[in-house]
């Protein structure tokens, strides 16, 4: 998935997302555990928000994401804000950095867009290659009742007035996979340009998603409901987990 046409509407319709506040909260998720500094690998980077804001706060950020486009946009915003990033084009199963990194941070459900457990057990185990010992992970996903209850079939409209999408969901059999295809008008002087992209995302359960870290290395520290530091609940739509590689310990 290139998310080539996305990255040119992705940040006008993911206005509604806080990068100040996801990256704050994150640097004290990584902060009880020590890692206040140092190399830190946004994976699944998009248009580079969060890579920025996680630069403002200290850390040495390494930023890949498998997008050209997402990462042209990422890096003309790093440019703009003043933040030294390096910027990779890798996908996330096949990350390869020139060395190791104190916290590995993965937001806004891109778990979710690995094509099942299998990819998800092959990134952990791979990014331990790329972590010190006792290095931490902090991820987010979409949790299964999300799949079923929010997402779904349904369709959702946005207009942000230089952006018009439609955004259609198919849930699969499965009960857990999303078809998701998105059309959006971009506005560009009188006219209107259409763009569309079809992707999917997987939930997985807390059971597969703790097995996979453990068989990987990885002790499972934290789970928290969205931006908080409360438990998960049933009706939990993003929960984020942090991993420390046990390496070390």
């Amino acid at each position: 998935m290139a998310y080539g046409a996305f990255a040119d509407v992705y940040d006008a319709l993911t206005g509604n997302v806080d990068y100040p506040a996801r990256a704050a909260y994150i640097t004290r998720l990584l902060a009880a555990y020590g890692v206040r500094d140092g190399l830190l690998l946004d994976l699944a980077c998009g248009t580079g928000s969060l890579s920025v804001e996680l630069s403002r706060r200290g850390f040495e950020v390494i930023a890949s994401d498998a997008s050209p486009e997402m990462l042209t946009v990422a890096r003309d915003k790093a440019a703009a804000a003043g933040e030294d990033i390096l910027f990779l084009c890798q996908r996330m199963e096949e990350t390869d950095l020139y060395g190791s990194v104190r916290a590995v941070v993965c937001s806004l459900d891109s778990v979710n867009h690995l094509p099942d457990l299998d990819a998800v057990s092959r990134t952990l185990q791979n990014l331990v290659n790329f972590l010190d010992d006792g290095g931490l992970i902090v991820f987010d996903v979409n949790t299964v009742y999300k799949h079923q209850a929010v997402l779904s079939n349904n369709t959702f409209v946005y207009d942000t007035g230089d952006v018009f999408c439609t955004w259609q969901n198919h849930l699969c059999p499965d009960g857990r996979t999303v078809d998701l295809r998105l059309d959006f008008f971009k506005r560009e002087g009188g006219l209107y340009r259409r763009g569309s992209e079809s992707f999917r995302e997987t939930a997985f359960t807390d059971e597969e998603l703790t097995r996979a870290a453990e068989n990987a290395g990885y002790a499972v520290r934290a789970r928290y409901a969205e931006l908080t530091e409360n438990a998960p609940a049933a009706d939990t739509e993003r929960v984020y987990y942090v991993l420390q590689l046990e390496r070390g310990l």
